[in-house]
Parts: structure tokens; C-alpha cells; sequence
């Protein structure tokens, strides 16, 4: 497992004082504050949710290693909401190369460009703008923490889909506590719905206990859940 979030150093930065960086995201309610939350983040992102225990990007990249086979160094990944490249990272270890980015901060996607990891990076608000790729260009979809409340529609999984190969996968997570449970409904809904469109199929779903350390009041444990979702697309026309 990719336990990333126990090595980075997080010396400077107390639970608190990200649970209040956190707290402060859910203030902002149009486009705009939310982009502007994130690009004042940039700088200390990958620290605090070291702080955070955050699990997701570790967890979205041992499912791919584990079910996508072949070459992975020639696979072209398309990283959504890539943030500052933590999924990249981490799947460049399980031999994947060809990194495409896409996100809503420019100063996170600065911070993605200095990593190296990317053939190219493009700003674009998930939901508020269709995803700047052509149909099926993708062997690997991956979206590490962005459905979830507050963050992008669940539509966004159509687009998703549609950027991926036939025969490639699609992976997604969002947690499972209080607070993002409807949002979680809708975007089951939706995924069960695309299902029996035969756009995809579900590989694999896993339910993780402790996902994250919990910042919210709704929340009574000192982590809340989360779910990894795993589809691969289907040809057209699949009898």
C-alpha cells in the first residue's frame, strides 16, 4: 500500500490548524471563491493532507496497478483534478509515464508542472466547462477527491467516460461520511445508471474504513469512510 501520507514531512503544520484551512473551503460558495480557496492552498496542499491522513490518491493508484495490465510505461493516463500531481506520483512508482493533467487552479497545475510527471497540463472548471479532450483518448481515467459536496456535479463521471478508451478504466472515489452522503447517492445513482446504458462495468468498488481524519462537527469518529470505484468502458454497440 502507498502510504505516502506517513513519510512526508509535516513538522510545521498542526490537525488543527488544517482542519481550519478545511472548515474555511466550505465558506466560499461560487466558482470563483472556491478557485481562488484552492490557489491560495497550493503552496501547503500536499502538507496538510499529509496532516490529513488523506488516502484517496494512494488508494485510487493500488487499484489501478492492480487490475490494469500491459504496458503501463506507453499507457496514457488522464489525471483529473490533478492538484499538485499526488496520483502521478505515486503511479509513476507503479511504472505508468504518459501523464495528462487537468484542474481548476492554475496554481495548483503550477505546482503539478514542477514535478516533471506531466506530457501536459490544462485548466479547466470541472461542471462548468466540458472536459479540453477528444472522445476515447485515454487508457486510464483517474479523479482522486473531487466528487464530493461542495466540488464538481456528478455529471462530470459522463465526461469521464467519454475521454477513455474502449477497454479502458475509469477510476473515482468520494467519501462516505455524513455530510456527502447525498452527493454519494447521486453519483451511485448515476454510475448504476451508466451501467445499464452499457457504457461500463463495475471491476471493482472497495469500502474504506479510515479514508481521512474527520475535520467536520457532523462527524463523530476521528476518521470518516470513503469508497474507490473501479470501471472499465465498454465498445459500442456490446450485445
Amino acid at each position: 500500500m502507498n502510504n505516502w501520507f506517513y513519510t512526508m514531512s509535516a513538522d510545521t503544520v498542526t490537525f488543527d490548524s488544517v482542519k481550519a484551512v478545511i472548515l474555511s473551503a466550505h465558506e466560499g460558495t461560487t466558482t470563483e471563491e472556491k478557485v481562488n480557496f484552492y490557489n491560495s492552498w497550493a503552496h501547503s496542499y500536499e502538507q496538510d493532507v499529509a496532516v490529513l491522513e488523506f488516502r484517496a490518491p494512494g488508494l485510487a493508484a493500488n487499484m489501478i496497478s492492480t487490475h490494469v495490465t500491459g504496458d503501463r510505461g506507453a499507457m496514457s493516463v488522464l489525471d483529473v483534478a490533478c492538484g499538485t500531481g499526488l496520483v502521478a506520483k505515486l503511479m509513476k512508482n507503479d511504472g505508468f509515464g504518459q501523464f495528462v493533467g487537468v484542474d481548476g487552479s492554475e496554481a495548483m497545475l503550477e505546482r503539478a508542472r514542477k514535478s516533471g510527471l506531466y506530457l501536459d497540463l490544462k485548466q479547466s472548471l470541472l461542471g462548468d466547462q466540458p472536459l479540453p479532450f477528444q472522445m476515447d483518448s485515454f487508457d486510464v481515467v483517474v479523479i482522486s477527491g473531487a466528487l464530493s459536496t461542495g466540488q464538481v456535479p456528478v455529471t462530470v463521471v459522463r465526461h469521464l467516460c467519454k475521454c477513455t478508451k474502449p477497454g479502458g478504466y475509469i477510476c473515482m472515489t468520494t467519501r462516505s461520511n455524513r455530510s456527502n452522503q447525498e452527493y454519494k447517492s447521486a453519483l451511485e445513482l448515476e454510475l448504476r445508471k451508466m451501467e445499464d446504458e452499457r457504457l461500463w462495468s463495475r471491476v471493482e468498488v472497495m469500502e474504506v474504513e479510515k479514508w481521512e481524519r474527520a475535520v467536520s462537527e457532523q462527524d463523530d469518529e476521528e476518521y470518516i469512510p470513503g469508497v474507490v470505484y473501479l470501471y472499465q468502458k465498454l465498445p459500442i454497440n456490446v450485445d
